[in-house]
């Protein structure tokens, strides 16, 4: 019985090492593609992509990112919005941005002079029209930019030249109709064109300036008097970051603003083509 057992072990010797040595080769096997998997997908995860826009933007841009990051699997695009020479500041002191998106050449101007914006790409993806607008509820007795000059109108809300876009074509608009001087101390002067369409809609001021496209955001509290003429175009551009991590997918997002797909994005709501 004893010369039995001895052999049964002598015969489990062999089949164990054929085991173990099966074990290990699935292992290893399984190791080699956990180890292919994560240096093929780790690099498209870690892609946060991230967008400053002008706040006039802000709604398109959002439906625009959730297209781009569809069709670009394990990409993240985070959108920071704010007033245009703001957002400008805020990469000149250091914050993240792999690109700017801005109504103003002359933001994209300075950016490019203060080397914080790469140039020569031709970055055009929409355009904007410029609108008068009162509150609906004041029933004011205005129907054109000269009417502003009425005793009736206290108050006017515009974004700050020095920050926002908005504020230099204003400040065009008012000057080729010579009122600047009989306006200037209604003015009330605010960080950006969200800001003037808040204090339009709540009639805490009795008229502003926004953009075409922000009387949407307005649900109907605030009345267009006049679409103004400015003889600067209001058109949008893009501009890589020097800064960026991700230069190339953010020549790809630029792209992706230009695209058919992206076009129809903007023109659902209210924006004009390049």
């Amino acid at each position: 019985m004893g010369r039995n057992l001895r052999a049964d072990a002598a015969a489990a010797i062999p089949y164990a090492h054929v085991m173990l040595h099966i074990l290990r080769h699935k292992i290893h096997r399984w190791a080699t593609t956990a180890m292919l998997l994560v240096a093929v997908v780790s690099p498209v995860l870690a892609q946060t992509l991230t967008v400053a826009a002008d706040s006039s933007l802000a709604d398109a841009m959002n439906a625009v990112a959730r297209d781009f990051e569809a069709k670009h699997q394990g990409v993240r695009v985070s959108l920071l919005t704010g007033a245009s020479g703001a957002l400008l500041e805020q990469m000149a002191r250091g914050a993240s941005a792999d690109l700017l998106a801005t109504p103003d050449a002359e933001t994209v101007r300075l950016g490019v002079q203060r080397r914080l914006l790469i140039p020569g790409l031709p970055g055009i993806f929409a355009s904007n029209t410029l609108v008068l607008v009162v509150p609906v509820s004041l029933k004011l007795p205005v129907q054109r930019l000269s009417d502003l000059t009425r005793t009736e109108v206290v108050r006017i809300a515009m974004g700050r030249e020095g920050s926002a876009a908005s504020g230099r074509f204003v400040r065009e608009a008012i000057n080729a109709q010579r009122l600047w001087p009989a306006l200037q101390r209604k003015m009330v002067f605010v960080e950006d064109v969200r800001a003037v369409q808040a204090l339009v809609a709540g009639a805490s001021v009795e008229a502003g300036f926004v953009y075409s496209t922000d009387v949407a955001a307005a649900s109907g509290r605030v009345r267009v008097v006049e679409t103004l003429p400015t003889s600067t175009p209001i058109r949008y551009l893009a501009n890589v970051s020097t800064g960026s991590e991700h230069p190339e997918l953010a020549r790809d997002f630029i792209g992706h603003l230009r695209s058919e797909p992206a076009r129809a994005i903007f023109t659902r709501f209210g924006f004009g083509l390049p």
